[in-house]
């Protein structure tokens, strides 16, 4: 049997990195080796993958956040092409519109390989924040990331959506609606859930007993951290007795450690210490309006927890208002304390969205979706063996 072969470029391929990576990692981890043979080309990564090859480029860290870094396939062009034509691709699978990303559309595009994609973050939602001090240069930032993306995008066979909301404002943009396939994210059901309670750790934390809120992202300015802090404010002006606990690292967690000093700052956790975080506190708290999909909501409603979180970017998509969750205002900190106060002390709602949230999480399967990726792998190496006759 010939396997199909597909080239896959990211520019970082490390498990745990970022929301990005973890879903890319739940394909690679699947990958049925006798019937698909990749060749991952990366930024930052190892030498091999599952036992894939894995090439690296040299890089170059962005200067707006320092712990990511671009690849900049241009300085060896040469021994990636080579590689490539050795290789013979079927399909070209492109994480990101980068330059990388444009390297591998354009070596595609020449060669008539179908290229498919996956949207794993919503760029443009970032703009706010790296031009806050430039607020004159927002609207032409924004004009500048569209068009790039709607060039990248419409250039593609398929492109994974993660959520419908993601999908609206992606047509918007002027990317065809015709190439787009929703395809969301999956689960562990066995990693996130109820059972992890450890309330003895928690207290181990806190020191105390008080009801725990919980934020689980990656501390970088994007996250809507701004409005973090007046949330804080807001429970720290009314008084209540609560902790509020801050899980994730990142450049921002100084800022964040000194405008919340009473808050518990766990630093970046595994996904284990994380489940068990998640199914002992008491709310989760999530104003980002710049997610993709918003894994961490699924993760929480999958441990059993009541969600307050921001009305817009994918994540909203999870949310029931009132029915499974609360969803606020994006920037209105008394928005989120009220609903705060609300849960703490409605416990036949908290219970209600506790069900409701469980029941949704449950219906969030990898297998199915990674399943889905590959069925339409084949659809694509079909398709380029038509072109080619």
């Amino acid at each position: 049997m010939t396997k199909i072969k597909v080239a896959f470029f990211a520019e970082i391929l490390i498990e745990d990195f970022d929301g990005a990576s973890r879903t890319m990692f739940q394909i690679i981890k699947r990958i049925p080796s006798e019937e698909f043979e990749f060749l991952f080309i990366c930024g930052t990564g190892p030498d091999q993958l599952y036992g894939f090859d894995c090439i690296r480029m040299p890089t170059i860290t962005l200067p707006v956040n320092h712990t990511y870094k671009m690849a900049l396939p241009a300085l060896a062009q040469n021994r990636l092409k080579t590689k490539l034509q050795a290789f013979a691709p079927d399909i070209i699978h492109i994480a990101t519109p980068s330059i990388l990303g444009n390297f591998g559309l354009k070596y595609a595009r020449r060669r008539q390989i179908p290229v498919i994609s996956i949207y794993h973050t919503h760029f443009i939602s970032y703009i706010d924040y790296y031009f806050k001090h430039a607020p004159f240069l927002i609207s032409t930032a924004k004009s500048l990331v569209a068009d790039s993306q709607k060039s990248f995008y419409n250039q593609c066979d398929l492109v994974y959506v993660p959520s419908e909301s993601i999908s609206s404002e992606l047509v918007e943009m002027g990317i065809n609606e015709r190439l787009m396939k929703l395809w969301k994210r999956g689960l562990d059901a066995n990693l996130f859930s109820p059972e992890k309670k450890n309330f003895k750790a928690l207290h181990k934390i806190t020191g105390n007993s008080d009801p725990c809120i919980l934020f689980a992202s990656r501390l970088v300015w994007e996250k809507n951290l701004e409005t973090l802090f007046e949330i804080y404010d807001e429970i720290t002006k009314e008084g209540l007795a609560v902790n509020l606990l801050i899980a994730g690292d990142g450049i921002a967690r100084k800022a964040c450690e000194q405008r919340m000093p009473q808050a518990f700052f766990l630093g970046h956790k595994g996904h284990q210490e994380l489940a068990a975080i998640y199914a002992s506190v008491d709310i989760f708290l999530f104003p980002s309006v710049s997610e993709t999909y918003g894994n961490v909501v699924l993760e929480a409603m999958a441990s059993g927890i009541p969600c307050v979180i921001a009305d817009g970017g994918g994540s909203a998509d999870f949310i029931n208002h009132g029915v499974n969750g609360f969803k606020c205002e994006p920037y209105n900190a008394v928005d989120y304390a009220e609903k705060i106060e609300i849960l703490l002390s409605d416990k036949t709602l908290r219970d209600r969205f506790i069900t409701e949230g469980l029941a949704l999480s449950r219906s969030c399967s990898w297998d199915q979706l990674v399943n889905i990726y590959f069925d339409d792998l084949k659809k694509l190496s079909e398709y380029h063996v038509l072109a080619a006759v």
